[in-house]
C-alpha cells in the first residue's frame, strides 16, 4: 500500500512540529493539550448539568471540635451543659474564669475577699 493524499500531509505536519519545537517538547504539548480538553470538557458538563455545590465537610469538623472544646472545657470547671446553649455555656465559662483570675489575684496581693 502507498502513502497517498492525507497521509503524507500528517506526516509532513509531525515531522514540522519535531523540527521547530525538539523532540523533548513534544510530551510537554500532549500533557498541555490533554489538561486542556479536560478542562473544556468539565466546563461543559457544569454548564450543562448544573449543580448546587456541596458544603465542605471541613467547615463543619471545626465546629463539631469547638463545640466539644467548650463543653469539655465547661465540665472541667464544674458548670452543667444540659439544655443549655452554646452562647449560654460560654457566658458561663466566662464568667467562672474571671472570678477565679480575681480571686487569685486577691490572694497574690493579700486583699480580702
Amino acid at each position: 500500500m502507498a502513502i497517498v493524499g492525507w497521509e503524507w500531509i500528517v506526516i509532513l505536519v509531525i515531522l514540522a512540529v519535531i523540527m521547530i519545537w525538539g523532540p523533548d517538547k513534544i510530551p510537554k504539548l500532549a500533557r498541555a493539550l490533554g489538561q486542556a480538553r479536560r478542562e473544556f470538557e468539565k466546563a461543559q458538563k457544569e454548564f450543562t448539568n448544573p449543580t448546587p455545590e456541596p458544603e465542605p465537610a471541613s467547615t463543619a469538623e471545626p465546629k463539631m471540635a469547638s463545640d466539644d472544646y467548650l463543653i469539655q472545657t465547661a465540665k472541667s470547671l464544674g458548670i452543667e451543659t444540659a439544655g443549655k446553649t452554646r452562647e449560654q455555656i460560654s457566658k458561663e465559662i466566662l464568667e467562672r474564669a474571671s472570678t477565679t483570675q480575681r480571686q487569685s489575684v486577691q490572694k497574690e496581693t493579700g486583699q480580702p475577699t
